[in-house]
């Protein structure tokens, strides 16, 4: 490398801030580079819920939640795990906490205040960063060994010693990650899996009383199981499907078997903290001359909307299955949400096609991190814990050479 390399980082997301901030630490030229006319959108976007950085359980455990892609990422998030980035961020004056649920939140719960604290530390001389941000530049590929961007119809050509790239996928592409870079990738020859949704909802064949009266409504404390794995948790109805955490943790293996079936049944437990026998003596102990809702409501505590749910069935509900359905309604999901609704995306440039430090093996000098990569993993921090740790190791692997 240069005695005084210079840095071109496209995509102003948390994996290209995080690693433009370690090589501009140590004394590197960064210039961050992206298409909308402000950073991190879809950082901010995902804070406005509760920011979770990341995941408390045991490391072991933690990368386990990589699925297929576990090894892979193991080095990396070793090398910059939970506690690293719970530091860091308390660093950035985050005060950083444990949920009830093991998951890690900022005291603020937003991604704004971390941000700010952020952008101020990257781009103040005096911190010894000065990264520069050159925003509203879409990059359009190369000339030469140039980077070309489109800025506001004009065009921009940047030489840099080294690029990472740092898109994201395409989920929420109105946030700026739109996946249009997988067609200048493949021109160059770099393998890329299609980009599909991850993290999302599914569509459900609700009926028109389901639709108009109780979307939007939540069905809590309650039980999914797909595959043989059975989880407890809340999901959402919505106007054609149900999504929600529930349904986030079980998708990639929903959408697959979908994919290859089109459909998956889902089995739906509404009183998972109850046996058959516990319900079935509950429903006896109800007025004879009340309605099965009213018993239901009243016996079980079920809630309008549970009873919708249970009555969906092509089955008749009577008193005789209600124990057995209760704990066995069947969900059939015929369609995963776009990725224009999906938390995440799966696909993007396969690992075959990176070395070890995430470089690309067809554009030697050329890095790709974050979601752009061809992993995923559900809710719960993962997400944002790869994407640091990714942009860590691989700034790490730059400043060695």
């Amino acid at each position: 490398m240069t005695a005084s390399p210079s840095i071109a980082v496209i995509g102003a997301g948390p994996a290209g801030l995080m690693l433009a901030e370690r090589l501009s630490a140590a004394g590197l030229r960064v210039d961050i580079y992206d298409r909308m006319p402000s950073v991190a959108r879809k950082f901010l976007m995902a804070g406005r819920g509760g920011l979770n950085l990341t995941h408390s359980e045991p490391l072991a455990a933690f990368i386990g939640r990589y699925g297929a892609q576990a090894a892979t990422l193991r080095p990396a998030i070793e090398a910059f795990p939970p506690k690293a980035l719970r530091d860091w961020a308390d660093g950035l004056s985050a005060d950083t906490f444990v949920g009830t649920s093991g998951r890690v939140f900022p005291k603020a719960l937003k991604a704004s205040p971390l941000l700010r604290q952020w952008l101020a530390r990257l781009e103040a001389p005096s911190s010894g960063m000065g990264v520069r941000f050159h925003l509203r530049h879409t990059w359009t590929g190369w000339d030469g060994s140039a980077l070309m961007f489109d800025h506001l119809g004009q065009s921009v050509r940047v030489e840099a010693d080294v690029t990472v790239l740092a898109l994201g996928g395409a989920s929420w592409p109105r946030l700026g990650s739109d996946g249009g870079w997988t067609r200048l990738l493949s021109e160059k020859g770099v393998p890329v899996a299609p980009l599909r949704p991850a993290n999302m909802g599914f569509r459900v064949g609700w009926s028109a009383l389901l639709r108009d009266k109780f979307a939007g409504e939540p069905l809590k404390n309650v039980a999914l199981t797909f595959d043989g794995r059975t989880r407890k948790g809340e999901l959402m109805l919505t106007r054609d499907g149900v999504e929600g955490g529930l349904v986030y943790a079980f998708a990639a293996a929903l959408r697959d078997a979908v994919e290859r079936k089109g459909a998956a049944v889902a089995s739906l437990d509404l009183k998972p903290e109850w046996s058959e026998a516990q319900i079935q003596n509950r429903l006896s102990r109800g007025a004879k001359n009340d309605s099965l809702s009213n018993r239901l409501r009243k016996t079980l505590n079920l809630t309008p909307a549970q009873i919708a749910v249970l009555r969906e069935g092509d089955q008749a509900v009577t008193p005789a299955l209600i124990p057995s359905l209760i704990k066995a309604v069947p969900l059939t999901l015929t369609g995963a949400q776009g990725l224009e609704r999906a938390i995440s995306s799966a696909g993007g440039i396969r690992f075959d096609a990176l070395t070890a430090d995430y470089e690309l093996k067809a554009l030697p000098g050329v890095y790709a991190i974050g979601e752009m990569l061809d992993w995923e993993a559900p809710t719960g921090g993962y997400l944002l814990q790869a994407c640091f740790s990714q942009a860590v190791w691989t700034a790490e692997a730059i400043l060695r050479k």
